[in-house]
């Protein structure tokens, strides 16, 4: 089980001091965050992608390569990269450089983007949304897989004889991860490709992330890539910790009430009880994120997001020092011990060249033993 932060880099006003954190200072403390949470013992550190206000992670491999460079173990990943509106040959050509940069500790989320504006800023429609991930995920799929690519499709340029550079390290490209929040047709590329699926699980009821989970476990297994239970799965999830939960709730209300995203809308009661945002102490974070598994199965991946809505960096480092000592340890205990042996640990660079070795030699021992067949029925004739 990997557990980790996501960051959206939003620029908001601290509602509590009525002061808006310069771009640079927000930049800065994404950086920080992420140092944070290889410190306290974190898997993840995971940022979005961006190209409009209020946010500011418009480069995520700028970002993440800067972060590799200053860590050690800290598996460095997305919470979307653009596959609509970003070229997927530019997005081959990127995250296998920082796959290299960063010796194979990247993975990355595609997903559409919530924000209508930016598919004309980059030259598409956003009508063409599912389209555009469908076919700029297959032709990204292939560039990371076939060393020269021949292709023709709808929304770009045909290429002819094309090898993008560099090639993914060890001749195995970054695992990825498809996230979605309510599109069912991403679950079902996610589960055609065998890759992993990500719930965002942040505005919606535990129920739509039960059926969308469902249907990506009941169609990997339809394509052949194991049972339903050995799909990817990954959640994400906001906290609030303090450790008395009433502490907790009196210091984020300002912020939970102001958020860009959810502020102006349902109560706190309201939004804590219909989704996953848990505001309270380390003990009701621990016991409402190990009820997740009674709605989706035992899963691979748990991000919290934690930086959103004004919250200032002492904040945020507060939190992660308390996600790192207290929930942490506990969740992997139990996770840990609930999950079955045939359910798969998340994957790694490391544990994917290992698969990949494993099924190149079953498969040169199968050549061989068909050659000494072949060879034996020879000699008897």
């Amino acid at each position: 089980m990997q557990f980790g932060v996501f960051t959206v880099g939003d620029v908001t006003v601290d509602p509590t001091t009525g002061r808006e954190p310069t771009e640079h200072e927000r930049i800065k403390a994404m950086v920080a965050i992420a140092l944070k949470a290889e410190e306290v013992g974190l898997d993840v550190f995971a940022t979005g992608e961006h190209h409009n206000r209020p946010f500011v992670p418009s480069s995520p491999t700028t970002m993440l390569g800067h972060i590799a460079a200053r860590t050690e173990r800290l598996l460095l990943s997305t919470s979307t990269t653009l596959i609509t509106t970003n070229d997927p040959v530019k997005i081959a050509e990127d995250y296998a450089m920082l796959q290299h940069l960063a010796d194979g500790r990247v993975d990355l989320m595609m997903g559409r983007g919530n924000t209508g504006p930016v598919y004309p800023w980059f030259g598409q429609d956003i009508r063409n949304g599912i389209r555009l991930a469908v076919e700029n995920y297959e032709l990204l799929h292939r560039l990371w897989r076939e060393d020269v690519v021949d292709w023709q499709g709808k929304f770009r340029t045909p290429l002819q004889s094309f090898t993008s550079t560099p090639r993914p390290l060890e001749g195995v490209p970054p695992f990825v991860w498809h996230g979605s929040i309510r599109s069912p047709e991403i679950a079902e590329q996610a589960a055609y490709y065998g890759d992993g699926f990500f719930a965002n699980h942040i505005f919606w009821p535990k129920e739509h992330t039960q059926r969308m989970v469902g249907l990506y476990r009941q169609r990997f297994a339809h394509y052949g890539h194991g049972s339903p239970e050995q799909a990817i799965v990954g959640l994400g999830g906001q906290v609030f910790m303090r450790r008395n939960s009433q502490d907790a709730v009196r210091e984020f209300r300002p912020y939970f009430d102001n958020a860009p995203v959810y502020g102006h809308g349902p109560s706190l009661e309201e939004f804590t009880r219909e989704t996953p945002l848990t505001v309270g102490s380390p003990q009701q974070v621990i016991d409402r994120t190990l009820g997740f598994r009674e709605y989706v199965g035992d899963y691979q991946r748990q991000l919290f997001l934690l930086d959103h809505a004004g919250l200032p960096l002492k904040t945020v480092l507060e939190q992660l020092d308390l996600l790192g000592e207290e929930v942490v340890p506990v969740l992997r205990k139990e996770f840990d011990a609930l999950r079955p042996a045939h359910v798969p640990v998340a994957p790694t660079h490391a544990s994917l060249v290992a698969a990949r070795d494993a099924a190149d030699r079953a498969a040169t021992g199968a050549a061989d033993a068909g050659d000494l067949a072949g060879a034996g029925a020879e000699g008897r004739r």
